[in-house]
């Protein structure tokens, strides 16, 4: 995909909701995929899900300001060459002349013509098409010629000193490979091919190397203490009577105590390497995104990654009973599905499932609880010849009738303004709906908690 095709994914950063409602419309009228973020911080994290083509960043946001976001993604190798057009009310030369300086590439005042912003992002996404373009060309032209140079003072070399040829000849093969590798992670910087789950499969693969040797090395040290306190044991049995020195030694630092607590400590230590190595691959194929083409995906290791994600949000706390996960997996096919675009409706299910229980907890503050009343979320999936069914039911609060038939609807929300833009479940749906073609619906009464099911078709047999 080239950043010239209107399906390319523009970031709407702006804390209004009517001017998000408006630029939402007019860029998906104009066939391009959208993302939103309503303040600095829940931009930058968006980011790191999935990569935008450009954004469109409002200068008075709530907690950080559009300046200061725009100088983080300046700051990130991996956001720093998305082109940023600005938004806002202000109209000083010198606030203009502040973004620009901070590497936005344009300006676009509050009001603003919905014909005026289409020009300017069909502009930008242009100018930044060409660019990276040149970019490619130079680049490839700058191989060559050290490809070409590198050859001809090999050539040279040979000529002058023919004792030395196989010498220089494997140095000059071992600096080329090198220059190429350099070369190579150079272009795909450029580019920005970077998703969110190379970069995590990346830092995955630096983590799970001394995390193993680790491992490894301390499957070594159990045996090698084993090996010392049976010794150590033998001697005590044999010697039970040591030198004063000895003895004063042993009560010092409490032997008995270190001889039982040794091996303990140590299987601790390989506990916490294990719980290591599952975080890192959880997150790698949480955010493994493939937006191109769908996949063959296992549905309960996608739920078991989300859940892993939200775990702080489920621990028991001074504050918070914790959050039980009552798990019914069915015998599942794997399902041709966008696996990020699922992971995303997961997520946006669960978290909005937590908030309600812990809307649930605080409400009920002071009085006793009983077993029913734990926070609880149960996650149930099966599978029919033709479909497969994923449910998510909470104890919580439930919700109206008014509440219940607007559900879908976007930038309909019950947060506190500033907390939510109403586009969790809208675009939940249409990942469901629209994108593979499935059912998003729901089952709540006020007071009885709430059941959100997802269906998936599966392909029909031969």
């Amino acid at each position: 995909m080239t950043p010239t095709q209107e399906t390319d994914l523009i970031l709407i950063v702006d804390d209004s909701p009517a001017d998000l409602e408006v630029l939402s419309k007019t860029l998906t009228d104009a066939g391009f995929e959208i993302a939103i973020a309503i303040d600095g911080e829940s931009a930058l994290e968006q980011v790191g899900y999935e990569l935008p083509t450009l954004i469109l960043l409002d200068v008075l946001l709530p907690g950080i300001d559009g300046f200061e976001t725009c100088r983080r993604l300046k700051m990130n190798p991996l956001t720093q060459e998305i082109p940023i057009i600005f938004l806002t009310v202000l109209d000083d030369t010198l606030d203009k002349i502040k973004g620009l300086n901070l590497g936005a590439v344009d300006y676009v005042s509050k009001p603003f013509q919905q014909e005026e912003v289409l020009a300017r992002v069909r502009v930008q996404l242009k100018l930044y098409s060409l660019t990276k373009t040149l970019e490619r060309q130079n680049t490839q032209l700058k191989q060559e010629v050290e490809q070409r140079t590198a050859a001809e003072a090999a050539l040279q070399k040979l000529t002058v000193d023919l004792e030395k040829r196989v010498e220089e000849r494997t140095a000059k093969l071992k600096q080329t490979l090198s220059e190429l590798q350099q070369a190579q992670m150079r272009l795909v910087q450029s580019e920005k091919m970077y998703s969110l789950g190379k970069m995590v499969a990346g830092i995955a693969h630096e983590l799970n190397n001394p995390v193993s040797f680790i491992d490894g090395n301390l499957v070594y040290a159990l045996h090698y203490i084993d090996d010392l306190l049976e010794l150590l044991h033998l001697y005590i049995k044999h010697y039970p009577n040591p030198a004063p020195e000895i003895q004063e030694k042993a009560e010092k630092i409490d032997l008995d105590f270190v001889m039982r607590d040794l091996p303990k400590l140590l299987n601790s230590m390989q506990v916490g390497t294990e719980r290591i190595a599952t975080l890192v691959r959880s997150l790698r194929n949480f955010s493994h995104l493939d937006q191109a083409e769908k996949k063959a995906v296992d549905l309960h290791q996608s739920l078991d990654n989300t859940l892993l994600i939200l775990q702080h949000r489920l621990k028991l706390t001074s504050k918070f009973p914790g959050i039980q996960i009552l798990k019914e997996y069915g015998n599942l096919p794997l399902v041709e599905c966008y696996p990020g675009q699922l992971n995303q409706v997961f997520m946006n299910i669960l978290s909005n499932a937590i908030e309600a229980l812990e809307e649930s907890v605080i409400n009920h503050e002071g009085t006793e609880r009983i077993d029913k009343d734990i926070p609880k979320i149960e996650i149930r999936t099966e599978a029919t010849n033709d479909k497969v069914t994923i449910r998510f039911a909470d104890n919580g609060p439930g919700m109206t009738q008014t509440v219940y038939d607007r559900l879908f609807d976007p930038f309909f929300t019950t947060k506190s303004f500033g907390k939510g833009t109403g586009l969790g479940l809208a675009i939940s749906y249409q990942i469901v709906v629209e994108k593979h073609g499935g059912r998003l619906h729901c089952v709540s009464t006020l007071g009885e908690g709430a059941e959100f099911i997802i269906e998936i078709p599966l392909p029909k047999a031969d």
